[in-house]
């Protein structure tokens, strides 16, 4: 068992190496010259020289990126020349010095996303600790959306199975699978933010707070999360509406259930007290999976809601090219996808300890 953790650990670690090499080069190679794209359209060369030498963009390549692998590690190591690029700024790494090896001072920190180009120099961790938490709440009420309303259709579609109710529920979902989400997206805003807008109340645009009218606070606005959860929640409700049909029709078709008839079990408490209980394993597989990349689906469904959460972060970011927060979002979603997938692992290993051997 122990060992079974330590390998999906090392897979795990091994994953986000990956990620993180491919992310840096992609974004350090195509782009151009940060440093410009941090001055705007009038910088002087001086400038330029400076803005490289503060941030390392006058180094390699190959330095650049052990330097970015060093600002990324909670372990990392640092200068004592203040004109180096890895010299311990405490307030800028938020670090503790736990020793010092000749001219070297090993250091423990947060990981280090570095600062924004275009936000003044703000931290990207201070950039993505404001917008996560409103794209966690908008998954959530996805998966919840989907889950729920996922089993019911998908109960009622094994009980009407062959009817015209089991054809249309298999249809919408068949739809719900096909459909992209932005396109989804701006249907909705515009069927029930603005046509239906009279009935409906909901706005065709919205984040979860709301400056009040005088100016003086925020308030939270609740009916501006319905629409875009909805549209998140779309595809994973179509998933679970078709494997809670096929899986529970599978378990229907087991000896054990033949014998609940034989004893006179109404159809009704079949489904309740068993079929249902044990056509969920697949369902829970899926959810975790969808919840992981609903972090990234989210992108072009919080944009065209104008939901301030990570996704829409990295769209703005995108436009304003503004590197940094695009390395670090991408860097915090495929490390959340990691650890979700990581402990669905461990629930696995632990339910069924066959899988762990």
């Amino acid at each position: 068992m122990g060992q079974y953790f330590l390998q999906k650990i090392g897979y795990a670690l091994l994953t986000l190496f990956g990620v993180v090499t491919v992310i840096f080069l992609l974004f350090t190679i195509l782009p151009g010259d940060p440093a410009k794209m941090m001055l705007g359209q009038n910088q002087t060369e001086e400038q330029v020289q400076v803005v490289k030498k503060k941030y390392g963009f006058d180094k390699p390549v190959w330095q650049q990126y052990l330097y970015y692998l060093n600002d990324l590690s909670p372990l990392s190591l640092h200068s004592e020349d203040k004109d180096n690029y890895t010299y311990l700024d405490e307030d800028k790494y938020q670090a503790v010095s736990l020793f010092s090896i000749s001219d070297t001072e090993v250091a423990l920190k947060w990981p280090y996303l570095r600062e924004s180009f275009q936000k003044s120099g703000k931290d990207v961790t201070a950039v993505i600790a404001e917008t996560l938490p409103n794209t966690m709440v908008l998954a959530v009420s996805a998966i919840l959306i989907a889950m729920a309303l996922g089993l019911f259709l998908g109960i009622i579609s094994v009980l009407t199975k062959d009817s015209w109710i089991d054809k249309i529920i298999q249809l919408v979902s068949t739809l719900g699978m096909s459909v992209p989400s932005f396109f989804s997206a701006i249907l909705f805003a515009w069927i029930f933010g603005f046509v239906l807008h009279e009935y409906t109340n909901l706005n065709m645009t919205g984040s979860l707070y709301a400056v009040d009218d005088f100016g003086e606070g925020t308030y939270i606005q609740w009916k501006n999360l319905i629409l875009p959860a909805v549209v998140l929640g779309i595809r994973p409700l179509a998933v679970v509406t078709q494997l809670v049909r096929n899986s529970m029709l599978e378990v229907l078709g087991q000896d054990y259930i033949r014998t609940a008839k034989a004893k006179g079990l109404s159809f009704s408490r079949i489904i309740r007290k068993h079929a249902l209980k044990n056509s969920l394993n697949p369902v829970v597989t899926a959810i975790s999976g969808w919840f992981a990349s609903m972090l990234a689906g989210a992108v072009f469904v919080e944009y065209i809601f104008g939901w301030n959460g990570l996704g829409k972060e990295i769209v703005d970011a995108l436009n304003t090219l503004d590197l940094p927060v695009i390395m670090g979002a991408v860097i915090v979603i495929a490390t959340l996808f990691i650890i979700i997938n990581i402990l669905v692992d461990f629930v696995y290993g632990w339910l069924d300890p066959k899988i762990s051997r």
